[in-house]
């Protein structure tokens, strides 16, 4: 949790910014869907864009500070939208989302594998696709940008998503053991794996492997290798200090930082050095990890 000023020197009248970011876990009966909980408060910052990058979770965001403006969708098909609360499925473009400079919500980092127990239905029917909470939730999901604002401590706003994912959560079968353990051995190696690898592992061949797994995640195997890879590159760039992109690229798995350079335009839509300069307001980019 940070606080910055961005005003300069004493006797400045710029206001200060405040960056707050506080992670939660759910409750060991939410484990196996839902990944972490991030309760996130910027104010005082400049009116900008953010990238929402690919990434190996299924993200669901709950905004107090009013709607959240999505102007260009992961999928050129679907039309831009304001929500106060929803669901992005996999992807592997991004997302562009117009900010005021104040930010205010609960980000939710949810596995694949949990979607039809959580969201009621595969990942794959929201593959590169964003989708109103309400549409999923009902009244459950219109009522939390609400009660989140009127919570006094992330402590209260996170126990308020345990009791909404709680009651929304049902009893139903899984995906096939298959495809959970592909999805597992992927996301262990941080999709360095080739997929002959994964077919091995899980004892079918590549066809029927990449067939089953596209109807339940929503895209292939190597799709979503290639999506761990460059997560976990993005998520390390901000803690390179002194590796170099290159150093970076080594680490996960490109052939070199051209390579890096080249995934970078094709799933963020800009360069690296792009990003890094235009990132200073995101959710995820505060909380980075390796």
């Amino acid at each position: 949790m940070t606080q910055e000023d961005a005003g300069g020197g004493a006797g400045s009248d710029a206001a200060p910014r405040l960056r707050e970011t506080v992670l939660g876990l759910p409750p060991p009966a939410l484990r196996p869907y839902v990944e972490r909980y991030i309760g996130y408060r910027y104010v005082g910052f400049a009116p900008g864009l953010h990238r929402g990058l690919p990434s190996a979770s299924m993200t669901l965001i709950v905004s107090f500070a009013g709607p959240v403006d999505i102007v260009r969708m992961p999928h050129d098909a679907q039309a831009p939208s304001a929500l106060p609360a929803f669901v992005a499925g996999l992807a592997a473009s991004p997302a562009l989302i117009r900010h005021e400079g104040d930010q205010q919500g609960v980000a939710l980092d949810l596995t694949p594998l949990g979607a039809r127990a959580v969201l009621g239905m595969p990942a794959a029917a929201l593959a590169s696709a964003v989708v109103d909470l309400s549409e999923l939730w009902g009244p459950v999901a219109a009522a939390l940008p609400e009660r989140l604002a009127a919570a006094v401590t992330w402590h209260d706003r996170f126990a308020l998503i345990d009791d909404a994912l709680l009651r929304s959560v049902a009893d139903v079968p899984g995906p096939a053991p298959e495809i959970a353990r592909a999805w597992q051995v992927l996301v262990a190696s941080a999709g360095a794996l080739t997929v002959g690898a994964v077919a091995s592992e899980v004892g079918w061949g590549r066809r029927h492997l990449g067939t089953r797994f596209r109807e339940e995640i929503g895209i292939t195997p190597k799709a979503a290798a290639r999506i761990m890879r460059f997560d976990r590159a993005r998520r390390l760039i901000p803690l390179r200090a002194s590796r170099t992109l290159a150093d970076v690229a080594a680490e996960t798995g490109y052939y070199d930082q051209s390579h890096l350079t080249r995934d970078f335009h094709d799933l963020a839509g800009c360069a690296p050095s792009t990003w890094i300069a235009e990132e200073v307001l995101s959710v995820d980019d505060a909380l980075v990890s390796p």
